[in-house]
């Protein structure tokens, strides 16, 4: 049944060739979904006809959300490490080791319904597509059931076994990496891609490309988390093997920025993280101004950014990392889709996947002119509406 969407008073695309800019900005819009897609996109008056009309009363329009990092699965919560680093106790990657003992003791149906919560916040928020990484359970068994779990609330699922060396593996450390590489990584089954935490506290440089070199192998594509407490190297390493994306990026060089931009890496900036840790933020504009892609993501996790809004996200990517609402707007949807090397969402082109939101504002720059406000009105995912 296809549904015709009218009286949009502003629609971003992200199609420069359906409208101005970047964004492919329209007025007095109207928008067609069939079968689950895109089929027409044009002016009110010229609108065909539809199975079913609904005039969005001047309502901004825009492609859904497309949250390309995000840890779902996990028990517990870390409220109290949160409160001590706001009394003044830096951040230093420890807790993650609490976050994997709750998830290893929680059971399958927990975290189930507990991510299905976070899932259905991001859609309210105006999440359509969304990844999800393993991460808490550090060994062969609990990897594997994350991975499972995260199918079932995520449309693209991570391997991320190298999140930090667990406990039970401090002294044995290149017992881990063979671990990772070898029956863990056999058993990740569903997984789309394969992941390191390369920072200080987690996992060093060699370590990181013996990793994804295995990852990589087993047919998974690569990301990085990296460069978010310190640099040591891994913009470098994301560059000489070609990752999709590398995330977090809170400390990087002018360098950085050119390996990044000459080896097409996306830079995925998690400006929730920088919130909750009290770091600085990266200035977008930098990695703007040398041609990054740059993508916006939650990393929606219990300890360093427990957030499930992306509308926050592009808030704080205006407010704090310098960025225009036009590329945050853009680097949340087109940006995490670029990110998952997907072209069938994050924009509103012919034949796209019909992920719609529309705002319950007049125009898109009210998603940080008004932070924390619930601006999202309608959310149509593959052409069907969820609210």
């Amino acid at each position: 049944m296809s549904l015709l969407l009218t009286g949009i008073g502003e629609l971003l695309t992200n199609d420069p060739s359906l409208g101005a800019g970047r964004v492919g900005r329209r007025h007095d819009a109207a928008l067609l979904l069939d079968e689950g897609r895109v089929a027409w996109i044009g002016d009110t008056n010229a609108a065909p006809a539809a199975d079913v009309s609904h005039d969005v009363g001047g309502r901004a329009v825009v492609p859904g959300f497309v949250d390309s990092h995000t840890h779902l699965v996990f028990g517990g919560d870390r409220a109290d490490e949160f409160a001590a680093r706001m009394a003044g106790e830096p951040y230093d990657g420890g807790g993650i080791a609490s976050t994997v003992r709750a998830t290893r003791a929680a059971s399958d149906e927990d975290l189930l319904a507990a991510a299905r919560v976070r899932r259905g916040e991001l859609e309210r928020s105006g999440v359509t597509w969304l990844e999800a990484k393993s991460g808490y359970g550090l060994s062969v068994d609990s990897e594997a059931r994350l991975l499972r779990l995260s199918a079932e609330v995520a449309d693209d699922v991570t391997f991320l076994g190298a999140h930090v060396v667990p406990e039970e593996y401090r002294a044995r450390r290149e017992e881990y990496v063979h671990l990772v590489c070898g029956e863990m990584l056999e058993r990740a089954a569903g997984a789309n891609w394969i992941d390191v935490f390369l920072d200080r506290g987690a996992f060093g440089v060699e370590e990181a490309r013996t990793i994804l070199s295995a990852g990589r192998a087993a047919g998974l594509g690569l990301r990085l988390h990296t460069n978010q407490l310190a640099d040591l190297g891994g913009v470098r390493l994301a560059a000489e093997l070609g990752v999709a994306s590398a995330d977090h990026l809170t400390h990087v060089s002018d360098e950085d920025l050119g390996l990044l931009a000459d080896a097409g890496v996306v830079a995925t900036l998690v400006p929730g993280a920088e919130f909750s840790t009290r770091s600085p933020y990266p200035d977008a504009r930098r990695f703007l101004a040398r041609g990054v892609t740059v993508a916006l993501a939650t990393d929606c996790n219990p300890g360093t950014s427990y957030l499930t809004s992306m509308t926050m996200v592009i808030a704080l990517a205006v407010r704090e990392c310098r960025m225009s609402v036009d590329d945050a707007v853009w680097s949340a949807s087109a940006g995490g889709a670029v990110a998952l090397q997907r072209r069938d969402v994050g924009h509103l082109g012919v034949g796209a996947r019909a992920d719609v939101v529309v705002l319950d504002a007049p125009r898109v720059t009210h998603l940080a002119y008004r932070p924390g406000a619930s601006l999202v009105h309608a959310l149509y995912r593959g052409g069907e509406r969820r609210f």
